[in-house]
């Protein structure tokens, strides 16, 4: 199924949010405002480690329109968050490890009050020397961050025999050192929201990925029961992961219990890139060797990664990166070691893509540069490699039997990108070198094995006679609502008009699990599947005792309950507002279930993968060094297409977010401090950094007995990017690029050596000497 805007057809509508969104109607949570409302700010560190002697709040509270001033003290409970292991504390109270660490919050009746409360705190350090490079984090003499150390987390996947012996046997072997940069999610609704004290509960409105997360969590905090709070996490203007862990809901709660009054705080941008969550940066060690017809023999890995000075999903992060070091490609001896530091730079996390974006463009790299090194084409190393559709996982694991990786290869090679004859000199403009190159992967989907990973849905008839839906995901840009509406109608035969959609409040919705892991979509359309044939039963029984119509020849559809016969016309019977209004007992349905997994005991193993091609066409300016996309292609086997816009809007978002990865964005930290503090020096690719041609080909194909359906597709359109641009790159200019962002000084001497290069032997191939 070729995706473009032009397509039209039924399965192609308009966004539900859409008109909310374009005219600027939809209020987002950090738009919000409440009556006697407080603005809030946080004192953070500008020290990347230091001692705390002493913190006065003297002059601060006596400020007029100050409500409240809160430091360590005044937690009630856990002085500490994270969602799996709660090591960064609400407060520090004795020591700061990284430039933005909490250390108080103000309340006051304006934010310049609060912001001139915050700069009257006084806070006396003793600074200790930061501790910046994670491989120096690692050593046994390096000053410990955390009581467990500096190791965070430690992955290993062994499978074969004795390493040595097998590399012993290859007929050649490429060791290469890759870098991969800390990128931002660069989301236009910076980290905030409101926090509204009310008789029994507090009830926080703040854009998270995992409402009843953020509610366990500041539980903790708070000292108070999960029940007395409740999370309102959508709509979000933006997450791609960043948003996943707290950030400003513990400051908000405490301003609102102490003061009770409703407290707002949005964060400033500056604020955001200092204390907010990044891409982790990733030094990949490979080495890998064939025999002499390409079969690879042996594959070491080793995966350094900088988690800055707190956990959050470090270690599932890098269980990704580790169980991804295969790729889409079956390997007979494997050895990978990932390891997750602590460091005094600024916080790493989750972050669209999971730890594959990194691992992918050391691996496809990799694959490439073997290729060429033993006179053999990439494409044909690839094919004698590739995994088939009974073979397992890439750590040995059971999964879900698919040709994806076949697929997704087999189109990618289509591309009219790839079709095209190589022009290496644009005639029109002699120093711009073209090249092309392109890359697959593959991508697990959901949490993974030994994490907990359940769903929840709700369908009931409301009084206002429609089919309500309930799920505790949250819309954060990724079209979620269109999804389920379109999922809804298939199921039921009805009209958007007829569903109301609820999600986003723990008040309201089941438990549903985190909008992450690309599991969203495919737990819908496993909820509405589960939920369809009860709800339907208990409907269609009454309306066939209403009605004394066989309950066999009735049927949900477009307003109500329709009678379908082979020899007469279909009738309406009843409308779904008639049968709210008269029926004893409004049907709902609730169901609970859990996100597919395998069944082999490895940490963060899954079952479910999507699959990804990716074509690059690159032009190269020897006079600037700077790197231009001109074509991207995508192919994605990903199971059946629900939400056709959103699929589209998924990839190209993704691809483009993946250009910034590869070409521009690197959040760069000298002793501990970001470098930049705005995007006015962090670029990010806008409208004229995108290809202006871009074709996306959705792969629908599931194995028969695969009855899974739809997989998620956030994540995937962002992984095979890097790599495909890094072999055009290549193409263009011979040079192999090993560290991301890519360097526009280093593309313009190896471009100006190409040129000078192909001239020579074009003025030696017609002169004889």
């Amino acid at each position: 199924m070729h995706l473009t805007r032009e397509s039209s057809g039924e399965r192609w509508k308009a966004r539900r949010d859409g008109i909310q969104k374009v005219t600027g109607e939809l209020k987002y949570l950090t738009d919000m405002s409440f009556p006697n409302m407080l603005f809030g700010t946080v004192l953070r560190s500008e020290h990347a480690y230091a001692r705390i002697t002493s913190i006065d709040t003297t002059e601060a509270k006596k400020l007029p329109g100050v409500k409240a001033v809160l430091t360590a003290e005044d937690v009630p409970g856990l002085n500490g968050f994270g969602i799996v292991i709660q090591d960064q504390p609400v407060f520090c109270d004795d020591v700061v490890r990284y430039v933005g660490d909490a250390i108080a919050a103000v309340a006051a009746d304006t934010f310049e009050i609060a912001e001139k409360a915050a700069a009257l705190i006084k806070v006396d350090y003793s600074p200790l020397q930061p501790i910046t490079d994670p491989e120096d984090s690692l050593k046994e003499e390096t000053v410990k961050l955390h009581d467990n150390g500096n190791l965070l987390h430690k992955a290993v996947f062994e499978k074969g025999g004795n390493m040595e012996a097998a590399f012993a046997a290859c007929s050649y072997i490429l060791e290469e050192v890759y870098y991969t940069p800390r990128q931002m999610h660069a989301y236009m609704e910076t980290e905030g929201g409101v926090a509204v004290p009310e008789k029994n509960e507090i009830c926080v409105y703040a854009p998270t990925q995992h409402g009843f997360k953020d509610q366990s969590q500041l539980a903790r905090i708070l000292n108070i029961p999960e029940s007395k709070i409740r999370v309102v996490s959508s709509p979000i203007g933006g997450s791609f992961g960043g948003k996943d862990e707290l950030n400003i809901q513990p400051y908000i709660c405490l301003l609102a219990m102490v003061t009770g009054q409703p407290v707002k705080i949005h964060q400033s941008r500056r604020t955001s890139v200092k204390a907010g969550l990044k891409r982790h940066p990733m030094k990949i060690t490979m080495k890998t060797g064939v025999d002499k017809e390409g079969k690879i023999l042996a594959h070491k890995v080793r995966i350094l990664a900088d988690t800055g000075a707190y956990a959050t999903l470090g270690p599932a992060v890098l269980d990704f990166s580790v169980e991804h070091s295969a790729g889409p490609y079956m390997m007979e001896n494997i050895q990978v070691e990932g390891y997750s530091v602590y460091t005094n730079n600024g916080v790493a996390g989750e972050f669209r893509g999971f730890g594959g974006n990194q691992v992918t463009f050391a691996l496809e790299s990799q694959m490439e540069r073997i290729a060429e090194a033993v006179n053999m084409s990439s494409t044909e190393l690839r094919k004698r490699n590739l995994r088939k559709t009974v073979d397992p996982g890439p750590v040995d694991q059971p999964i879900v039997p698919t040709a994806g990786a076949r697929h997704v290869l087999e189109e990618i090679l289509k591309s009219p990108i790839l079709q095209e004859p190589s022009s290496l000199v644009d005639e029109n403009r002699p120093f711009v070198l073209k090249g092309r190159g392109y890359s697959i992967t593959m991508h697990g989907g959901g949490l993974g094995y030994g994490r907990s990973d359940p769903s929840g849905a709700r369908l009931s008839l409301n009084e206002q006679g429609k089919l309500d839906i309930s799920f505790g995901f949250e819309e954060c840009g990724q079209g979620l609502l269109s999804t389920i509406e379109m999922i809804m109608t298939e199921a039921f035969g009805c009209s958007p008009d007829d569903i109301d959609i609820t999600i986003g409040d723990t008040a309201k919705v089941p438990h549903s699990g985190s909008s992450t892991a690309s599991r969203a979509t495919n737990m819908v359309w496993t909820g509405i599947k589960k939920l369809k044939g009860e709800w339907s039963e208990q409907l269609l029984s009454f309306v066939s005792e209403k009605s004394s119509v066989a309950k066999e020849w009735l049927k949900t559809g477009v307003g109500g309950v329709w009678k379908c016969s082979e020899k007469e016309t279909e009738t309406l019977v009843m409308t779904y507002k008639q049968i709210a209004d008269t029926i004893e007992k409004r049907p709902q349905v609730s169901v609970s279930y859990h996100f597919p997994t395998t069944t082999k005991s490895i940490d963060g193993g899954h079952y479910l993968y999507t699959f990804a091609g990716a074509a690059a066409e690159v032009e190269v300016d020897a006079l600037t060094g700077r790197v231009y996309v001109s074509r991207l292609d995508h192919t994605i086997a990903a199971g059946p297409v629900v939400n056709p816009m959103g699929y589209l809007g998924q990839i190209e978002g993704g691809g483009s977010m993946a250009l910034g990865f590869t070409i521009m964005e690197d959040a760069v930290m000298e002793n501990g401090r970001y470098m930049t503090e705005n995007f006015d020096s962090y670029l990010i690719p806008t409208i004229l950094d995108i290809p202006k041609q871009t074709n996306v080909t959705a792969i629908e194909h599931l194995e028969p007995g695969d009855d899974f359906g739809p997989r998620g597709v956030g994540e995937i359109g962002t992984v095979a990017v890097a790599p495909a641009i890094v072999a055009a790159i290549h193409d263009a200019t011979g040079h192999w690029v090993n560290k991301l962002p890519i360097n526009s000084e280093e593309m313009m001497g190896y471009a100006i050596s190409r040129i000078n290069k192909d001239v020579t032997n074009e003025w030696m191939g017609g002169n004889s000497i």
